[in-house]
C-alpha cells in the first residue's frame, strides 16, 4: 500500500504536536516525575545540574514548532523511502 508523503506528514506531525502538549502539562503539574523520567532517558545523567525548566510561553511555541516540524520531515522521509522500496518489489 502506497503513503501519499503528505498525510503520512502531517499525521506525524499532529501525532507529535498532541505528544508535546501532553507532555507540557505533564511538566507543568509533575515537574520532580518529569524530571526523573527524562533523566532516565538519558542513562541517569544528573539534568538538573545542567538546566532547569523553561516553562516560558516562547519555550513552548519553540519546541511545539520545531517538533511538530522535525515530525512532519520523519513522516515525508519515512513515506518517499517506503513507496520508493514498494515500487522494488
Amino acid at each position: 500500500m502506497k503513503h501519499d508523503p503528505n498525510v503520512t506528514a502531517n499525521a506525524a506531525a499532529i501525532t507529535v504536536a498532541a505528544l508535546y502538549i501532553v507532555c507540557r502539562v505533564a511538566v507543568a503539574l509533575f515537574p520532580d516525575l518529569a524530571m526523573s523520567v527524562a533523566q532516565s532517558w538519558f542513562h541517569g545523567l544528573e539534568l538538573s545540574k545542567i538546566s532547569g525548566w523553561d516553562l516560558s510561553m516562547g519555550s513552548f511555541v519553540l519546541g511545539l514548532i520545531t517538533s511538530a516540524g522535525g515530525a512532519w520531515l520523519v513522516g515525508y522521509g519515512y513515506a518517499t523511502v517506503h513507496n520508493f522500496l514498494l515500487a522494488k518489489k
